[in-house]
């Protein structure tokens, strides 16, 4: 039986040729053993009963609002229907689909901000797909922060967190390509996604005083200069500026040595310089139960730590453990922020 109080909680479909409606179902399934918040699946309800059919999974899906919503997962898969706009082949993406993809986010987004659900869960886009509709945005993260800024009428920066049972990793520079990084970096890039990272980490995770670890750009931390200036002249007074303002903060650290497990436990976070130096351990450490954290934003957004695997998208084989643990980090993020007063 669900708990009357648990948040409700808003998921998008993802690609819907993706595993998307593969892990919703499954996690639906599970809700009783997982102990599950209530969710409603933003989505095309027809895809979504195709794909239960395909897996031969006996789902009861039913259209509601999201009023309804909460009483009704008990029984059934609750949807707030957003049309695919095309037909829907499992593994077979279609760009046809990428306005109802975009569809879901938005009003995911909005349902979190007018405080009708707690959190948004966002299953996996396909970047590629939405480009080929014109999507403006480098991934989830951006968009999502473009949507709060409108919302809000004032700049939001995100900051994205890969959260694991073991790890939890946070890149200062995320989707762009590796040759573009010293350049990106700089000073008040580290200095402000670090600060970000604390407050959320006090604010949504419970944590009083967050322990972060900033890794150097270059090998060895740059060696004192030897193998780049970067880490004494970016990172370097980026460390001393969060520790002015009270910040728990050490390095610039060899990242060879950082995630080993004894380094590890000396610290909250990791906050890394580029995409890979982050979601390399954090994915080798939990791949199954990593989750996506966007931190900086308005409302809570978690995300599995995967792709649409395509391959595996009605065939049976794809894992829910990630969306289940993304589901639970927003229940627990939410109801943490209400403890602290927020929304």
């Amino acid at each position: 039986m669900t708990d009357a109080g648990a948040p409700l909680l808003a998921l998008t479909q993802g690609d819907p040729a993706g595993i998307g409606p593969d892990i919703a179902l499954a996690a639906w399934l599970e809700r009783r053993s997982a102990a599950l918040s209530p969710f409603i699946y933003i989505g095309d309800p027809g895809v979504l009963a195709a794909r239960a059919a395909l897996l031969g999974i006996d789902a009861p899906i039913r259209e509601c609002d999201v009023e309804d919503a909460a009483a009704i997962f008990d029984e059934a898969l609750p949807v707030l229907p957003v049309a695919a706009g095309c037909d829907v082949i499992a593994g077979k993406p279609d760009s046809l689909s990428a306005p109802g993809t975009i569809g879901a986010i938005e009003a995911a987004v909005e349902l979190t901000l007018s405080g009708r659900t707690a959190a948004v869960v966002t299953c996996p886009i396909a970047k590629s797909v939405l480009y080929d509709a014109g999507f403006a945005f480098p991934g989830h993260t951006e968009f999502l922060a473009d949507l709060a800024s409108k919302a809000l009428g004032d700049a939001v920066t995100p900051v994205m967190m890969i959260a694991g049972p073991e790890l939890r990793t946070v890149p200062v520079t995320i989707h762009i390509p590796l040759k573009d990084v010293p350049a990106a970096l700089t000073e008040d890039l580290v200095y402000q996604t670090a600060l970000i990272t604390a407050r959320d980490l006090q604010s949504r995770f419970g944590i009083a005083c967050p322990r972060l670890a900033l890794s150097g750009l270059n090998p060895h931390a740059g060696e004192d200069g030897a193998l780049g200036a970067e880490d004494a002249a970016v990172i370097a007074p980026a460390i001393a500026r969060l520790r002015a303002e009270g910040v728990d903060v050490i390095g610039p650290l060899p990242a060879d040595t950082m995630f080993h497990k004894a380094a590890r436990e000396t610290y909250d976070v990791a906050i890394c310089m580029y995409h890979d130096q982050a979601l390399i351990p954090a994915k080798a450490l939990g791949f199954d139960d990593g989750v996506n954290v966007t931190l900086g934003l308005p409302f809570i957004r978690t995300s599995p730590d995967h792709g649409t695997a395509f391959s595996l998208a009605g065939t049976g084989k794809a894992r829910a453990s990630s969306l289940i643990a993304a589901l639970r980090m927003a229940a627990d993020m939410a109801a943490e922020g209400h403890d602290h007063g927020r929304a």
